[in-house]
C-alpha cells in the first residue's frame, strides 16, 4: 500500500450503459443480472477487455431479488472478462453508482489495484413481490408438518385474499412518505414554483434531444432489447403540455407532476477506472480524473423538507477540502431526481440565511446555469436508481475530454437523507 503522499491519480478511461427504459416497457422481463451483463459486455467490447482480469468490479442494485445474491460477481462470471476477476455488491440508494466509483477509485489511488469497473443496475419492472404475513405463516406451518394430512390441513387455511402479493413500497421507512412526498414538502418550504419546475424539466428534455441528434451519446450506449436511446426522453414536450399534468403526490395543492419528476425506470451503467500506468500500457487515453468526493447524510425525520438536501453538506465540505469555490467549474451535473430538488439546492447555495440553517457561515453562491446539465439529465433520461451515477460520470468525462481541460462538479441526492458530490478534472 502506498503512503498518503504517494497516492496515484484515478483516471476515467471509459464508460458504457444501455438505454434507460420506463418501468414496464422495453425491459419488463429483463433481470438486474441480464441488464448488468449486457452493459459490462458492451464496455468489454468497446475497450477490448476480453479475457482480461480486472482488479475488481463493484456496484449493485437498490431493488434486489433474493436471486440477486452476489449480483456483481455473478454478472462478471457471465461476461467475457477473465472469470478470476473479483467483484462485490454495494448499495447506497441513488448514490450507488457514484459510491461504487469512489470505492474502486480509492483502491486504485492506494495501489491495491490497477484497473476496475464501477457499475449499477436497477429494474423497477421486475420487482420482488412479498408474501402476506398470513400466507407466510401457513406455508411455514405446512413445511414443518410431518405427514401429508397435516400439510393438507395447513394448506386448507389459505384464503383467496391471502394470495395477493405485497409489492415493495418506494417510501422512507421512518416517515412513511415517498421521496416525491418529501420533495413536495421541500418545494412548498423553499417556495419552488410549479412554473420553474416545469421549465427545468423542459430544458432537460430539449438538451438531451439535441445531444442525441449531435451524436454525443453514440459511443456511450449499447443498444438493448430494441432500444437505442432512452425512451423517457420527449422531443415534442412543451411548457403547455407540462402545465396540463396533474399533481402526482399532493393531489390538491401539489406542484410535483409526472413531468417534473423522474419516473420509475429500468437500466444499467458502468465506468472503467484505472491508474495512469495501466492506461498507458494498454493504449487508452485518459478522459478525466476523479479528484475529490464527499458523502453526507442529513436528519430528515424531524425536518421532512430536507430529505434530499444532504448535497448541501457534501458540496460545502468537499469544496473546502479542495480549496475551490462553487464557481470554479466548467460543468455541473446535478442529478434531477425531481426538478424541485435541484432548484431548492441551488436556492440554498445562493442564500446566506438558508445556509446558516444548515450550520454554515456563508453561502456558496450561484452558478452559471448555462453550464448545468448541458446534455440533459435524469428528468429526460429517467432514473434507474443505482445506474444514474455511472451515466453522470460518463457524461462529465466526455464533456471534459471534448473541452480538453477543466473541472466538473457532480451532485447526487439519495433516499435515507444521504447525498454524494464529486469533482472531476482534466
Amino acid at each position: 500500500m502506498l503512503l498518503p503522499n504517494e497516492r496515484r491519480k484515478v483516471a476515467v478511461i471509459g464508460y458504457n450503459r444501455i438505454p434507460f427504459a420506463r418501468q414496464n416497457t422495453a425491459y419488463s422481463t429483463a433481470s438486474n443480472q441480464d441488464m448488468m451483463v449486457a452493459t459490462l459486455n458492451g464496455l468489454i467490447d468497446r475497450y477490448k477487455l476480453q479475457g482480461q482480469r480486472m482488479g475488481e468490479v463493484a456496484g449493485g442494485a437498490v431493488i434486489k431479488h433474493s436471486g440477486d445474491f452476489n449480483l456483481m460477481r455473478e454478472s462478471v462470471m457471465s461476461t467475457a472478462l477473465d472469470p478470476s476477476t473479483p467483484a462485490c455488491d454495494l448499495q447506497q440508494a441513488c448514490d450507488t453508482g457514484i459510491e461504487a466509483a469512489v470505492y474502486i477509485g480509492n483502491k486504485i489511488a492506494l495501489g491495491q489495484i490497477e484497473v476496475g469497473i464501477a457499475g449499477g443496475v436497477d429494474s423497477t419492472s421486475n420487482v420482488p413481490l412479498l408474501l402476506g404475513e398470513n400466507l407466510r405463516k401457513i406455508l411455514l406451518e405446512a413445511r414443518r408438518a410431518k405427514t401429508t394430512g397435516a400439510k393438507l390441513k395447513a394448506f386448507a387455511k389459505i384464503r383467496f385474499k391471502d394470495l395477493a402479493p405485497i409489492a415493495p413500497a418506494n417510501v422512507e421507512p421512518r416517515t412513511g412518505l415517498s421521496m416525491g412526498g418529501h420533495t413536495e414538502i421541500t418545494a412548498k418550504y423553499y417556495g419552488i414554483s410549479r412554473e420553474d419546475q416545469d421549465l427545468l424539466a423542459l430544458q432537460s428534455h430539449q438538451k438531451m434531444v439535441k445531444a442525441y441528434e449531435e451524436g454525443f451519446f453514440s459511443d456511450m450506449l449499447t443498444p438493448y432489447l430494441g432500444l437505442d436511446r432512452d425512451n423517457n426522453m420527449r422531443k415534442d414536450t412543451s411548457l403547455e403540455k407540462l402545465a396540463k399534468l396533474k399533481p402526482a403526490f399532493d393531489k390538491v395543492n401539489g406542484s410535483l407532476t409526472a413531468g417534473n419528476s423522474t419516473p420509475l425506470t429500468d437500466g444499467a451503467s458502468c465506468v472503467l477506472l484505472a491508474s495512469e500506468d495501466w492506461a498507458r500500457e494498454n493504449g487508452w487515453p485518459v478522459l478525466a480524473y476523479i479528484t475529490f468526493a464527499e458523502l453526507a447524510a442529513i436528519e430528515y425525520v424531524q425536518h421532512q423538507h430536507n430529505l434530499l438536501l444532504s448535497p448541501v453538506y457534501a458540496s460545502t465540505r468537499m469544496l473546502k477540502k479542495a480549496g475551490l469555490r462553487l464557481q470554479d467549474f466548467d460543468f455541473y451535473e446535478i442529478h434531477e431526481a425531481f426538478a424541485a430538488q435541484v432548484l431548492a439546492t441551488l436556492k440554498i447555495w445562493e442564500s446566506a440565511e438558508l445556509m446558516k440553517t444548515f450550520g454554515f457561515d456563508a453561502p456558496l453562491g450561484s452558478i452559471d446555469r448555462t453550464k448545468l446539465n448541458v446534455k440533459g439529465s435524469s428528468l429526460a433520461a429517467a432514473h434507474p436508481f443505482a445506474a444514474t451515477g455511472g451515466r453522470i460520470i460518463a457524461t462529465m468525462a466526455k464533456l471534459l475530454k471534448e473541452k480538453g481541460s477543466g473541472r466538473g462538479f457532480i451532485s447526487v441526492c439519495a433516499a435515507g437523507g444521504q447525498g454524494i458530490t464529486m469533482i472531476m478534472e482534466r
